[in-house]
């Protein structure tokens, strides 16, 4: 007699986003619910910038069989040796790795917005300096629970290939010199193009 052999569906991992804080759980929160992206977001994978908290967390949702797609800031590495050596042994130590996405900006995630609307490269000296051109698009941006909650601000970077937009002057600038985001590799892996 024949033995029934359970058959365990074979989907793909669904990608996990880690970042540094609120407005990347906000932003990806905001894309997965306007694109309909296949992606999970959990608070407890969000709030530090602590290379060595991330590395924890990447491991963790790797070990569970899932893909990383961690999403943080490198401002700090332009004027900290000790965080640009950080940063370096994570890129070095994920390289190649097909279940872990670095997706880090520079100077911030805000870079990354900013390309929705402008193609540029231009150093920013930090973050502060890239919100504030960034707030020539996005009037009332600000990174507080109040502002980023709002769907809106995501919904406008999404529409008029603006996307589409950002991921494509992300690339041409991503071994350039001055600013760069590779939040881009996320976008292609969660939705690609059809």
């Amino acid at each position: 007699m024949a033995r029934t052999i359970s058959t365990r569906s074979s989907k793909s991992p669904i990608p996990v986003i880690i970042g540094a804080g609120i407005t990347e759980q906000w932003y990806f929160s905001h894309l997965r619910d306007l694109l309909n992206l296949r992606v999970k977001i959990r608070p407890r994978y969000f709030g530090t910038e602590d290379i060595k908290q991330l590395d924890k967390k990447i491991s963790q949702v790797v070990n569970e069989g899932s893909i990383a797609i961690c999403v943080f800031d490198a401002d700090t590495s332009e004027f900290d040796e000790t965080e640009k050596s950080k940063i370096t042994a994570l890129k070095k130590k994920y390289a190649g790795k097909k279940n872990v996405i670095l997706c880090d900006s520079l100077p911030s995630l805000e870079y990354w917005f900013l390309l929705h609307y402008e193609d540029t490269n231009k150093h920013f000296a930090n973050s502060h300096t890239a919100e504030i051109e960034l707030r020539s698009f996005i009037p009332l941006y600000e990174k507080t629970e109040s502002f980023l909650q709002n769907h809106k601000w995501v919904d406008d970077m999404t529409t008029d290939g603006k996307l589409e937009a950002a991921v494509n002057r992300a690339k041409k600038y991503e071994t350039a010199n001055g600013s760069y985001s590779n939040v881009y590799q996320a976008i292609e892996l969660l939705a690609p193009k059809k």
